[in-house]
């Protein structure tokens, strides 16, 4: 059994969407992204709404899909978006539909804080971790090796980039074409996790 796979309602439904629609590199991202999020959770003693921050980790980059990446819209607010139709399809209620929502637009704004947010600070933590190795060397050797076997990298860094930056050339007011000037490719290029 997989310990990075919510066996919930929602968890199957935000996984079959991922599914759907990322490919393997994507997917694994997102699980791997949920997956150091959660154990910096376990770590720091941190009490989260697991169901909230699964689902919106599973679904966070579906906005750098082509059925929904918005013209307009960055890509977050896009990846939004998909949560709020999806956690209606499950029933949740509209504040807790717009909780999801919130969640996939902060990780890609300014440092948001456990104490602000819980669920949004470990989407920042899990996605920085597994896009740009930050905080990589304060998790288990043993967790991460496990967390690569199970779900592993094919190729992320590169594809992942080759998504941003198109984002950033045809929005260039979005977050990700900030992130992009800022050094993304140097950050990404460095990362540990696609070291031997």
């Amino acid at each position: 059994m997989n310990p990075w796979i919510r066996d919930t309602v929602s968890g199957r439904a935000a996984l079959a969407i991922a599914s759907e629609y990322a490919d393997a590199a994507l997917l694994h991202h997102s699980v791997r992204s949920y997956a150091f999020g959660a154990e910096y959770a376990a770590v720091h003693g941190l009490d989260y709404d697991e169901d909230l921050f699964y689902v919106s980790a599973l679904i966070h980059d579906l906005g750098l899909t082509a059925p929904f990446d918005s013209h307009t819209l960055p890509f977050e607010e896009a990846g939004g978006h998909v949560a709020r139709v999806l956690t209606a399809g499950l029933g949740w209620p509209p504040e807790r539909r717009a909780r999801a929502e919130q969640v996939i637009v902060r990780h890609m704004r300014d440092d948001v804080t456990a104490e602000e947010d819980t669920e949004s600070h470990l989407l920042q933590v899990g996605t920085s971790a597994d896009v740009s190795g930050l905080r990589v060397d304060g998790f288990d050797p043993d967790f991460v090796r496990a967390l690569l076997a199970a779900h592993p990298r094919e190729g992320f860094g590169a594809s992942f980039l080759s998504l941003v930056e198109d984002q950033a050339v045809r929005k260039p007011g979005c977050a990700a074409a900030a992130w992009v000037a800022g050094g993304a490719a140097g950050r990404i290029a460095a990362n540990p996790l696609d070291r031997p």
